[in-house]
């Protein structure tokens, strides 16, 4: 059992290899292909929207080809290919943070003051991220195609949800049985069909086989991203990273409620062996208690190049304005004359160059999404950061009498450590017998190892789960007595 406690969303903190946009994957294969994550970067300002979608297809490219609902027809112009190391860096500057911290003696140099308030160290860990067209149907009709680095891209509109689903059938494309009732909203809703093929001779220019993510800007009121068509092909819960940038601060879900996941927890030192399994069980602890349909904020805060502060400890090198400006932030570059398409934004730049970075984990199924996504940009500035913080006890002699204090309460401490471990992770504290009990502890005090304090922590967690149940029965047995006492006159 704790085995599959621990492994449970653990890949989606720590591999930056995630699967694909929230369009459906179509193919010429045996239609299997699934969608268990996506990561986005997100760019909103005014009605002016960047979307750049990261691809990792597995499987043969020739049977690769990816459907995105889009508000317009976009022109050439508004489609590029970026680097897929932006993602990386990315999701490495902004995962959910394990922060070391050193206890110091507080024998050495005769301080008897309590010194518990830990120094911060410089070191952390960091766990994290060609179309041969037969024939076409009426109500499909092929609006635009371009070739775009090593994809060959089709936007289309249709008048009807089966008339696309048959399009791409005699075209030559396995589609997921569940996409035509996902399809039609979209329809109605007069949305266009980004279509993605990859172009085999132009991925051979490549220098390696990765096929590079896809940028797309579009002008329009609504800022949304469309998950409904992704539950077409999906295999259960999905996960979904968004990486927003706006001008003036956070953005959140407009349809969904929001939530902060729990940050600043101070947890026992053996976790930092296995983050992504912890962090992991957090998640999805937090998930079932918050009802599901919840946006998570991971991180947020003002990452403007010329902001010395971006974090707070920060996790490696921050996001350069070349990174900012491949995401998609145009602003950084100025106003481009030459575009006149979002002249009736009702936001004007007035020449900010502020950017504010906010990080989203959505996890989402039909039952608990049933709506796509929207958002909507805010005046929040305020920094949040999922961290996490593990201590590291002071070694030497304690004989002073602040030692004897220190090891008092270092003995306290870790208890609350096992215990927040449990309530963080919705686990026994069971499950965490073997971590506990290894013998890798750092404390060479036996009464204040992990190992001596797990037998307390389970005896007062259990006592007190009983305590309730032992009230109800006292209380019970009081109000039988006193009528009891009633019934024979002595009271």
């Amino acid at each position: 059992m704790k085995k599959r406690l621990l492994i449970i969303g653990a890949f989606i903190v720590l591999s930056p290899v995630l699967f694909s946009f929230c369009g459906f994957y179509v193919s010429k294969a045996d239609g299997t292909l699934k969608n268990k994550t996506s990561q986005v970067i997100l760019v909103r300002d005014g009605n002016k929207s960047v979307i750049t979608m990261y691809n990792d297809f597995k499987g043969d490219t020739k049977d690769f080809a990816m459907v995105v609902p889009v508000p317009v027809v976009l022109r050439k112009d508004d489609i590029k290919v970026v680097e897929q190391s932006i993602f990386q860096r990315l999701n490495d500057y902004s995962a959910p943070r394990l922060v070391e911290y050193w206890d110091q003696n507080p024998c050495y140099g005769n301080k008897e003051e309590d010194k518990m308030s830990a120094a911060p160290s410089a070191n952390e860990v960091v766990v994290t991220s060609a179309f041969g067209t037969k024939r076409s149907a009426k109500s499909v009709t092929v609006e635009a195609k371009y070739l775009v680095g090593e994809y060959d891209i089709l936007i289309l509109s249709a008048k009807e949800s089966s008339g696309l689903k048959n399009w791409l059938n005699e075209n030559g494309y396995k589609i997921p049985a569940d996409a035509e009732e996902v399809l039609d909203p979209y329809i109605k809703s007069n949305l266009k069909f980004f279509v993605v093929k990859v172009n085999e001779k132009e991925k051979q220019k490549l220098n390696n086989n990765f096929l590079r993510p896809i940028q797309i800007s579009f002008n329009s009121p609504k800022f949304m991203l469309p998950i409904r068509l992704g539950m077409a092909n999906a295999d259960g819960d999905q996960d979904l990273i968004v990486y927003a940038f706006t001008r003036r601060g956070r953005i959140e879900s407009t349809n969904y409620r929001n939530a902060d996941i729990v940050s600043n927890r101070n947890i026992p030192l053996f976790v930092q062996k296995n983050f992504g399994a912890f962090y992991g069980n957090l998640f999805t602890n937090q998930w079932d208690k918050e009802g599901k349909s919840v946006a998570f904020l991971e991180y947020a805060w003002n990452v403007t190049p010329i902001n010395q502060m971006k974090c707070d400890p920060c996790v490696g090198n921050p996001p350069t304005e070349q990174d900012l400006v491949q995401s998609g932030v145009w602003w950084l570059g100025g106003k481009d004359w030459n575009d006149y398409s979002d002249v009736d934004n009702d936001e004007p730049d007035n020449g900010s160059k502020n950017v504010h970075f906010t990080r989203l984990h959505f996890r989402y199924n039909r039952k608990s999404f049933p709506q796509d996504l929207m958002f909507q940009v805010t005046p929040n500035t305020l920094n949040y950061q999922a961290r996490y913080i593990i201590t590291h006890p002071a070694t030497g002699d304690f004989n002073c009498a602040a030692g004897k204090k220190y090891l008092q309460d270092l003995r306290q401490r870790r208890k609350k450590e096992l215990q927040e471990l449990t309530v963080l992770t919705g686990t026994n504290i069971n499950n965490w017998q073997d971590e506990a009990t290894a013998k890798n502890d750092e404390e060479t005090n036996v009464s204040a190892q992990y190992a001596t304090l797990l037998p307390q922590v389970k005896d007062e967690m259990e006592n007190k789960e009983n305590m309730p149940v032992g009230i109800l029965l006292f209380g019970t047995a009081m109000v039988a007595g006193a009528g009891l006492m009633r019934w024979k006159g002595i009271i």
